[in-house]
């Protein structure tokens, strides 16, 4: 378990701590107010026993969010700094992007920015990659490397991540990148039984923490490749990752305060259970999802294939999402608008991380209360 040490003298400055259960962008989430507290400990050295005893207590709690027995590894980044790894460390040859928002583009900009070949297979926005349609696209070329984002944030899709890999695996020595950025502990990610390649996160969505961390994970098909990429780099080695893992290290200087935030976070969601989690998860979206249909609203993802964290309703005709958000924060709601070109199409609700039902109804009270004036 994780300590919480006293600050040994009072701050400067007194910071109010806001209401909780009214902030609900998909990302950043809510953090609980003990979690925020446990970041005002003294610093410790990125070397030697304190931060070694610290990452070894947060080790098997990650390995139990994300299903695995290997190890995970934790990084001072965004999660786009591990999708950039991704592609850097697993791609030899050719690299395929599942390209269905604006998230899963990202894999493909990080691929070709890094000097890696790439091509994208694109489906509408708001709508899923099939099997079927991977399947015959690894027919037409060699790839050694598919990404796929699980649940897109833009659009509030979920891909099929363990069907998808399947059909990637059947087609030869292909490994899978996936973003789990808004799905891990929020949804369903088995890493090991869907033998997923490598897997992906950040601290800022479904984990409820404060960004600044990633974390993913990486098999022995992807070490292969890293062991002979010359495109590693310095800052996103997985082979130095794995190093420093070893010793219960990271090979740069960690935010120290973060991986306080981090252990008492993982205690919490020990003690809640990673599947009691999903559950909760699950009920929130689907009272969302029932609660925009039954208001003759349409979800934008297709029933089947939505996030477990995030959902996007499309605004009716005539309707601003921007001004429906604007209205909500006057109400003391935080709420998304749709992301990129659909920002006035649509309104994003984060139902991820630390809510619960109660709160998500409020929110979408007040969201149908704005609607109807």
């Amino acid at each position: 378990m994780s300590t919480v040490i006293e600050p040994t003298a009072t701050p400067a400055v007194s910071v109010k701590a806001p209401p909780f259960g009214k902030f609900f962008l998909p990302g950043p989430t809510e953090v609980r107010h003990d979690v925020l507290y446990a970041m005002t400990q003294q610093m410790i050295g990125h070397r030697g026993k304190d931060v070694e005893d610290l990452m070894a207590r947060v080790a098997p709690k990650l390995q139990a969010v994300f299903r695995t027995t290997r190890p995970v590894y934790t990084v001072t980044s965004s999660a786009t700094g591990l999708m950039e790894a991704g592609v850097r460390n697993a791609t030899l040859k050719r690299v395929l992007c599942l390209v269905n928002g604006s998230f899963s583009e990202r894999f493909y900009k990080a691929s070709v920015n890094s000097g890696i070949a790439a091509d994208k297979l694109e489906v509408p926005f708001g709508e899923y990659v099939s099997p079927e349609l991977l399947a015959d696209t690894l027919k037409q070329k060699e790839y050694d490397v598919v990404t796929i984002v699980h649940s897109e944030t833009s659009t509030g899709v979920l891909n099929p991540i363990r069907d998808l890999a399947a059909a990637a695996h059947a087609s030869g020595d292909v490994a899978v990148v996936i973003d789990t950025v808004s799905s891990l502990a929020a949804g369903a990610v088995e890493s090991d039984a869907w033998e997923l390649d490598s897997v992906l996160t950040g601290s800022q969505k479904a984990l409820a923490l404060p960004p600044g961390l990633a974390f993913c994970t990486a098999n022995e098909r992807v070490f292969a490749r890293a062991r002979q990429s010359e495109r590693r780099g310095l800052y996103f080695d997985l082979l130095e990752f794995d190093e420093y893992f070893k010793k219960n290290q990271t090979p740069n200087t960690p935010a120290v305060s973060l991986l306080y935030a981090l252990d008492l976070q993982l205690d919490h969601m020990m003690a809640e259970g990673v599947e009691a989690r999903w559950a909760r998860h699950a009920e929130m979206a689907a009272y969302t999802w029932g609660w925009a249909e039954q208001r003759g609203l349409k979800v934008f993802a297709p029933a089947g294939y939505r996030s477990p964290g995030v959902t996007c309703i499309l605004m009716p005709e005539g309707t601003k999402g921007s001004v429906v958000v604007g209205a909500l924060k006057a109400k003391g709601f935080v709420l998304a608008t749709g992301y990129g070109a659909l920002k006035d199409d649509m309104v994003r609700v984060g139902h991820m991380g630390e809510h619960t039902l109660g709160e998500v109804q409020a929110v979408l009270e007040a969201l149908g209360e704005v609607m109807s004036t």
